[in-house]
């Protein structure tokens, strides 16, 4: 008996939690689609409505309903609050309001969209979630009966086109500009089913510099209207000009059923100077020689970088090798010593130079030998020395004699001398 009782316990809770979730007591979702095919352009009226046992803490999520080759808008209050009688109690709800416009001909089908609802449950006090789904929504765009050859297809209830000129077209010269804008104007449908007005357009001796598009929408109690504004300037920069087409739309008029047209009349520009210069294509014979050379250049440059570089680095260092080596080079670093006056390096650029001398010794020489004895004399004053710097200046010139003429030491190439026609 007390194992009855307690499973009588544990399944009556869940009982009443089954009546309370019992289709007729949770939130219901209403599609309202009535017409199911439009004009490309015109809209079709999509309304869902959200209803509650109790009342909604929270507004709902709704679908965007986004797709492509679809023009989906919310009009103004496009979201209301409602009430309506569900199994004889008063129900809370939520109604949206979408206007959908297929872009092109043909069907679309729209998967499942789902509205996320959060209610309050007077139970529990607390408020509870629900997903409610809406299943495919199909419909499609239809070509009106003699409208099949309009491409792009527009249907309004009203579409002019206006222009304005800013400057004389027939009387321009190089340094003049002259603006071109076209406005197009629609009732009945949205502008951004309006084409490109303007298109490019090549005129000798005219640079063409077009504006961003400006477009512009209203909505007045749910029925589209706007414009598309579209503006190029053009540059005189030589003599010439030509002929702007003019602007021409086709389009379906929706209250009388027929097919009409729109124009802006075209435009003649004439600049007064000299036509401009012709820039001819290059012959392809031409460019293929051009090609060839440029392609040689850069096989000359590789073979150098790749043989010329290496070998010139020898050459300069070998060169460099004959330098040291020279007596010249040997002369030239005495000299500076003695102008110096360097005792301790005098000894040994004089061995160095004696080395690499031609013939005999000039350490031997007499008077070199008597000019290093009297520079000894004067700094240790070991005997008489001549006053002040005359001892470093009679070496240099008892060096100066004993220097031979063009010769070296054996094995060294000689170089020309670094002054020609008088001793260095």
């Amino acid at each position: 008996m007390i194992r009855l009782l307690l499973l009588l316990a544990l399944l009556l809770p869940a009982a009443a939690r089954a009546q309370d979730d019992a289709p007729e007591t949770l939130p219901q979702l209403i599609v309202d689609f009535p017409e199911t095919e439009a004009i490309p352009g015109q809209s079709l009226s999509l309304r869902l409505t959200v209803l509650v046992p109790t009342f909604m803490p929270k507004p709902p999520v709704w679908p965007s309903l986004e797709a492509p080759n679809l023009l989906v808008r919310l009009p103004s209050r496009s979201t209301n609050p409602v009430s309506e009688r569900v199994n004889g109690e008063t129900w809370a709800g939520i109604s949206r309001h979408y206007r959908i416009s297929p872009m092109v001909p043909g069907q679309v089908t729209l998967p499942p969209q789902e509205v996320q609802v959060t209610w309050q449950d007077l139970e529990t006090g607390e408020p509870r979630q629900a997903v409610l789904s809406t299943g495919p929504i199909a419909f499609a765009g239809v070509v009106p009966e003699g409208a099949e050859g309009l491409d792009p297809f527009i249907a309004a209830a009203d579409l002019t086109l206006m222009q304005e000129i800013e400057g004389d077209p027939a009387a321009m010269v190089p340094g003049d500009s002259l603006k071109w804008r076209v406005t197009a104007k629609v009732q009945g449908v949205s502008p951004m089913f309006l084409p490109v007005l303007l298109g490019p357009v090549e005129l000798p001796g005219l640079a063409a510099y077009p504006d961003e598009p400006q477009v512009s929408e209203q909505d007045d109690r749910g029925v589209p209207s706007g414009s598309r504004v579209e503006s190029v300037t053009y540059l005189a920069e030589a003599g010439g000009g030509g002929a702007l087409p003019e602007v021409r739309l086709d389009w379906w008029d929706t209250d009388e059923g027929v097919v009409k047209t729109a124009t802006a009349e075209g435009l003649e520009l004439h600049v007064d100077g000299p036509p401009p210069a012709r820039n001819e294509p290059l012959d392809p014979r031409r460019i293929a020689m051009l090609a060839g050379v440029g392609l040689a250049a850069l096989v000359l440059l590789w073979a150098m970088l790749r043989f010329l570089l290496p070998a010139l680095a020898q050459w300069r260092a070998e060169r460099r090798e004959r330098v040291l080596a020279s007596e010249a080079y040997a002369w030239r670093g005495l000299l500076q010593v003695i102008a110096r006056r360097d005792h301790a390096g005098l000894r040994p650029a004089l061995d160095l130079w004696a080395g690499r001398v031609a013939g005999p010794d000039p350490r031997r020489d007499p008077s070199v030998e008597a000019a290093l004895l009297a520079l000894g004399a004067q700094r240790y004053g070991g005997g008489a020395a001549n006053p002040g710097d005359t001892a470093w200046t009679a070496l240099r010139g008892a060096l100066d004699k004993a220097r031979p003429r063009g010769g070296r030491g054996s094995g060294v190439a000689s170089l020309p001398p670094l002054n020609p026609g008088g001793a260095t």
